[in-house]
């Protein structure tokens, strides 16, 4: 049973909801976050300064009007927009970023509400037993297809093996205290994953399990191009593996490239020629291939490191909703 630290109960929570052209789901979403925020309040687990914050990440659509007019009739609503869209896991930061000026504890949540809300009370729970990140890792992924649950297998299984200390099948639905946000705040990488980030951070964690649902409103907002770029900022921000990967691949291609030429001399010597003219060709398309492959994982690295020297600014606040008397600091138009 985990012993419970009184300074931590009823702490001010803050409920970070990412929304990128959630017109058809956010009204369904607020609800019931706001019913389950009152709730968690009535039950004393929270405090009344609690407040969700709902961060639009250059929506196309009537998400930021949404967003609004929740905020005009719902004391507990804020709201944060981008002046572009600046992918997930920044939108993500972002209200983490913003929320730990005000509250002693954060939740991130998807605002299609695919993770089980009641999960919370565990989160809530953990963080009052002395746990300052408390990881939230589905149950199963029987809602996922074929492709999406062994392509996110495979994921999983190759960021451990390049030694990426990451949580299996673990989700951007976890709480962190103030002391994991103030650390994560020194993270100054543009490429982001923070499900690899976050367990760098080395405070003390815990797991809770939740189960997934049916999207119940409108379309998933990450495509499959979406999760391949997920999947190579995970790998090329925590490894150099493959890097290392690409020496070997020239080892084994120098290898085949003596055997190749062991075997031309012998061709020529015979007298064998036109014969070898099919074991050229395939040596040229695997060199060739493997070279721009090569090229290919050293230019991802390359890139990267350029994109991370030039440090701009990860986003842009074209406008902010908030009653707190603390607004000034985060005056409309922040670059952060």
């Amino acid at each position: 049973m985990t012993k419970v630290d009184n300074s931590r109960q009823k702490g001010i929570l803050y409920i970070v909801v990412p929304c990128y052209n959630e017109e058809e789901a956010l009204e369904t979403s607020a609800r019931r976050l706001l019913d389950k925020l009152h709730e968690l309040k009535e039950r004393a687990l929270i405090s009344g300064e609690s407040r969700i914050v709902f961060v639009d990440d250059g929506s196309r659509d009537t998400t930021w009007d949404l967003i609004k007019g929740l905020y005009e009739a719902h004391e507990e609503i804020k709201g944060l927009r981008f002046a572009h869209n600046r992918g997930h896991q920044n939108a993500i930061l972002a209200g983490m970023m913003y929320a730990r000026k005000y509250c002693d504890f954060a939740i991130t949540i998807d605002a299609d509400l695919q993770q089980d809300i009641n999960a919370m009370e565990n989160f809530i729970s953990e963080y009052a037993g002395g746990s300052e990140i408390v990881y939230g890792v589905r149950n199963s992924r029987n809602t996922d297809g074929f492709f999406k649950k062994s392509s996110a297998t495979l994921f999983y299984k190759i960021m451990t093996l390049m030694g990426c200390n990451i949580y299996e099948n673990s989700a951007d639905y976890r709480l962190m205290g103030t002391k994991a946000l103030e650390a994560l705040a020194e993270y100054d990488e543009v490429n982001l994953f923070l499900r690899g980030i976050i367990p760098d951070i080395g405070l003390r964690s815990s797991v809770v399990h939740f189960e997934v649902f049916p999207r119940m409103q409108g379309k998933s907002k990450y495509p499959l191009s979406k999760m391949i770029t997920l999947a190579a900022d995970g790998i090329t921000s925590f490894s150099i593996k493959p890097i290392r990967m690409v020496f070997m691949m020239g080892i084994m291609a120098l290898l085949v490239g003596l055997g190749m030429i062991i075997h031309i001399v012998y061709e020529h010597y015979f007298g064998y020629t036109v014969s070898g003219w099919s074991s050229i060709l395939m040596s040229i398309w695997v060199l060739g291939g493997a070279v721009l492959l090569s090229l290919g994982i050293i230019g991802e690295y390359v890139g990267r490191n350029y994109l991370e020297t030039k440090r701009r600014p990860r986003y842009y606040f074209w406008e902010i909703l908030s009653r707190d008397e603390r607004q000034n600091d985060h005056e409309t138009g922040k670059k952060v």
